[in-house]
């Protein structure tokens, strides 16, 4: 009997031609490693929908080999989807201290904080399990506190960078483990899966501390209020914008929730430094003169209910932007935030702020490596197979072509998608089939149960409205009792279109008189003829295809 090729399984879940919900499985034999447990926001066609995160059909199939999650880093696209899914498969969580202090946010939001058992690591740290071990290394990022992970198996090592970039000048000091790095690459690495985000940038990226100096002279001369937009978790760019503020004598208020949840913990776990004299609270502002003022906000993405939309459509309760305040924007939009951005930056315009924003000033800086970074890993680890991971599409071919270039065989770069079973083995690599895979949406307190038909529905209504039918009929003889009459919502405003809709009702009631000839007793069926006799009707006079409702009352 053959015996059969020993082999590593690699399957993306999510993460791929995409930004956001990032989730790799590693399996080997009866052991299975989950690398990140992300989320996504959803897309303009998501109507109504919260969050997006990965479909794990597979490995509540296969839950009793799950080791554990192994998190890279503190980003929601890296650990927003835990809180659901720790819920239908409780295991244990890995990740550094900051990493973990954020995923506690989480899991207490969710009541889950007890349950689930959370193992702090450091870089270096290997954990060890039958078959296979699990290293985390040092890397830099736009968060503290981030890793790569290198999985040990009995084929050799896979490599998994996260997110990263290489910064020589890190604002803590702490610089990525290039040598580690070197040593895997001098042992053999069997394959490496690299962050491809900034894979079309030539160069390097600016190291994070370059965005200090930039406020310190930004700040200069400015005499009213500053408002500094940011992500709450890039904890260095947090400090940074406090020690500028500080050192131009001004107080500081931080206004946001996820702000406001994550500066106490990242001060508890001695990652932030903060003066306790210079805080205020968002309600003192007033109390101090407008050149002594410096705000640090949620909203840099445009997000509609955060601290600077809100401040942006004069909702905030707090803060009313005015003439002579300047607002700056330390981000770059996410790909897809570009619209909602630019619309909050429009609306301070109107309101008389002065708007710093990336293409202005060196306000921000990426946490993702550039082609020369790129390179460097490449090079330092010198894989025996490559695939390119986090990015859509055009980064995923891109980066497979930068590799090709380094001399990698171009049999040996595998381009996924999300669900694709990779097998690498010590003679190759090759897909074998595919797994579930998809978008699993949250809404509210719903998970998965919204689902392609329920948003093809909310984009119907979106689009041309809902027209609902009430009829009453009697129960035995299918005659008419009362009605038809007609509802309609999103459609047309019904004081303006009497005709319009006294013609429809017409419509309805000759079908109505048609099945009470015809004897038609059966409900589906005439709702099903109703639907089609308004539909043709109203797409003749208006060329709208509203969502029609029937509704039969039984008496």
């Amino acid at each position: 009997m053959r015996k059969e090729k020993d082999k590593i399984k690699i399957i993306p879940l999510g993460g791929i031609d995409e930004i956001g919900k990032n989730m790799t499985v590693i399996e080997y034999k009866d052991e299975i490693v989950v690398i990140d447990c992300g989320l996504k926001f959803p897309d303009d066609e998501m109507f109504g929908i919260d969050v997006v995160i990965p479909d794990i059909t597979y490995l509540i199939k296969n839950k009793d080999k799950i080791k554990g999650f192994f998190i890279t880093h503190g980003h929601e696209d890296h650990i927003g989807a835990l809180p659901y899914i720790l819920k239908q498969i409780n295991v244990p969580v890995h990740a550094t201290k900051l990493t973990l202090g954020l995923i506690k946010i989480k899991l207490k939001e969710h009541n889950l904080l007890d349950v689930v058992e959370l193992v702090t690591v450091k870089p270096t740290d290997v954990i060890k399990f039958q078959r296979l071990s699990v290293e985390f290394i040092k890397v830099n990022h736009s968060i503290a506190d981030a890793t790569a992970i290198a999985i040990h198996t009995p084929l050799g090592a896979i490599v998994h960078t996260g997110d990263f970039k290489v910064d020589f000048t890190p604002v803590d000091g702490e610089v990525i483990d290039l040598q580690r790095f070197s040593e895997l690459g001098r042992k053999g690495v069997l394959a490496l899966m690299a962050d491809s985000t900034n894979v079309e940038r030539k160069g390097y990226t600016l190291s994070e501390s370059t965005v200090g100096e930039s406020f310190r002279k930004l700040f200069q001369g400015v005499e009213g209020r500053i408002i500094v937009a940011t992500f709450a978790s890039n904890i260095h760019r947090l400090q940074q914008i406090m020690e500028a503020g500080i050192a131009h004598g001004r107080k500081i208020a931080v206004s946001g929730r996820s702000m406001e949840n994550i500066i106490p913990v990242a001060s508890e776990l001695g990652y932030l430094h903060v003066d306790e004299s210079s805080m205020i609270t968002v309600d003192q502002i007033n109390k101090y003169p407008e050149n002594q003022v410096l705000i640090i906000t949620t909203g840099s993405q445009g997000e509609p209910m955060a601290a600077l939309s809100r401040m942006a459509a004069g909702l905030h309760r707090k803060v009313q932007i005015k003439t002579g305040d300047t607002v700056v924007f330390s981000s770059s939009p996410i790909p897809g935030n570009e619209k909602s951005v630019f619309n909050t930056i429009n609306q301070l315009y109107k309101l008389g702020a002065n708007v710093i924003y990336e293409s202005l000033a060196e306000v921000h800086v990426s946490g993702h490596a550039c082609q020369e970074e790129i390179k460097l890993i490449h090079t330092l680890v010198r894989p025996k197979n490559f695939i390119p991971v986090h990015g859509e599409s055009r980064h995923l071919r891109e980066h497979a072509d930068l590799a090709f270039n380094l001399g990698q065989d171009r049999n040996s770069i595998v381009i996924p998608e999300n669900g694709d079973v990779i097998e690498v083995a010590r003679d190759g690599i090759r897909k074998n089939g595919t797994v579930a895979s998809g978008h699993v949406f949250i809404d509210g307190l719903g998970v998965g149960d919204v689902g392609k038909i329920v948003l093809r529905d909310r984009k119907l209504l979106s689009e041309d409205g809902i027209i609902t039918v009430v009829v009453t009929m009697e129960k035995e003889s299918g005659m008419v009792v009362s009605g038809p009459d007609i509802i309609s919502r999103g459609f047309v405003y019904v004081k303006e279109a009497e005709v319009l809709m006294e013609n429809a009702r017409l419509v309805v009631r000759e079908v109505l008189d048609e099945c009470e000839e015809k004897r038609i007793s059966d409900w589906n069926v005439l709702k099903t003829m109703i639907k089609d006799s308004l539909k043709s009707y109203l797409y003749s006079k208006t060329m709208r295809k509203p969502m029609i409702l029937p509704i039969i009352m039984e008496v």
